[in-house]
């Protein structure tokens, strides 16, 4: 059997700090071991048009273990199985010509970083015979077969941060402030933040809330001598009987675009109080900056043992972690799934015995 000379890396999906961590760790160790590794430019792109890829030594990854985003890029194309090129045998897809110059660059295997959308496509490329480690990103924590994703520490300690400082405000004019953050299907940053910020009421998609529910804890708070509250919303909460707030609808192809809860919770509260309310939507500036220590470490982590599984020939698979370690999941049993908040999570019975209020 052929020693492994040659891999391919790239990162695709939304950004989020701990990528150029992994690429780092896949050069380094790599080269360590002898083996040659091509950057792929702008996600699954850098495999459909020439000029789009370079080789990447220690030298070029020097120094970028601490910065935020990824020195690869992500794709503005999207799902190579579902972009439609025009051919002289008719309309394909790109999936044929991504297979064809993985074979022609020559290389071995692909590392691929990404979230759940980025593994699937990763997923139907390693059936049709391109090798492929996936490695787990998102800032949500959603991903089914790992414990931690890196780029979750980092959002929840900027989340963390911000509502300590909107705590100063809201206290000083003793006001309700809705603080929005991202978390489409699943509340796991919202409950996170909300816990280690101090929150009054955390409202994630995992329960739909009642807000007559959370105005009443509100105005309790009030009573006894508070008045002033926060409200974290995850961007995918929504009310009992209601639905997903969305800035866009999906069209095209395209996933919807949430948002806007904040603002709808804040509007409905300050009628419900009578309170001074406040809505902050904290958005893209969660993924953005250096990834936290944590984040690094993991990240490091995921990307050396995607290295090590290449080397071992054991494709198909997705590092993960399983504290105290990192192991391989097959990728078909972790795509197409969403890990969201259980009922009886550890956390979520903390803060109801703290007293925080989920609406239900």
């Amino acid at each position: 059997m052929a020693d492994i000379k040659r891999i391919g890396v790239l990162t695709g999906g939304g950004d989020a700090p701990g990528l150029n961590a992994v690429i780092r760790a896949v050069v380094k160790t790599a080269y360590n071991a002898g083996v040659e590794v091509i950057g792929l430019e702008d996600s699954f792109d850098g495999l459909i048009e020439p000029g789009r890829s370079r080789t990447l030594t220690p030298r070029d990854v020097t120094g970028i273990l601490r910065l935020g985003g990824t020195v690869l890029g992500t794709t503005n194309r999207g799902n190579p199985f579902a972009y439609p090129v025009s051919t002289s045998e008719g309309i394909r897809d790109y999936s044929e010509r991504v297979v064809e110059m993985f074979h022609k660059m020559g290389l071995d295997a692909l590392v691929v970083i990404g979230g759940d959308g980025t593994l699937a496509i990763a997923q139907q490329f390693n059936d049709r015979g391109v090798p492929i480690v996936g490695v787990p990103k998102t800032i949500d924590n959603d991903i089914v077969g790992t414990t931690n994703c890196f780029g979750f520490d980092s959002a929840v300690a900027f989340a963390t941060d911000a509502i300590d400082r909107l705590h100063t405000t809201a206290e000083a004019h003793r006001r309700i402030i809705v603080v929005e953050v991202m978390g489409r299907y699943a509340g796991w940053i919202a409950l996170h933040a909300g816990v280690a910020g101090g929150a009054d009421a955390i409202l994630i998609p995992e329960i739909p809330f009642d807000l007559e529910a959370v105005a009443a804890r509100l105005r309790d708070r009030d009573r006894w001598g508070a008045r002033f509250s926060i409200v974290v919303v995850a961007e995918g909460a929504f009310p009992k009987g209601g639905k997903l707030s969305l800035l866009q609808a999906a069209s095209d192809g395209h996933v919807e675009r949430l948002g806007g809860i904040g603002a709808r919770v804040c509007e409905a509260l300050a009628t419900l109080t009578g309170k001074e309310t406040r809505a902050v939507v904290l958005g893209h500036l969660q993924r953005g900056g250096a990834p936290t220590s944590f984040d690094r470490t993991l990240a490091t982590r995921f990307g050396g043992k995607a290295v090590e599984l290449i080397l071992n020939r054991q494709f198909g698979v997705m590092v993960a972690s399983a504290p105290p370690d990192i192991v391989a999941r097959p990728l078909s049993e972790v795509t197409g799934k969403t890990k969201t908040v259980p009922p009886d999570y550890d956390l979520l019975h903390t803060a109801k015995a703290l007293g925080v209020t989920f609406g239900d």
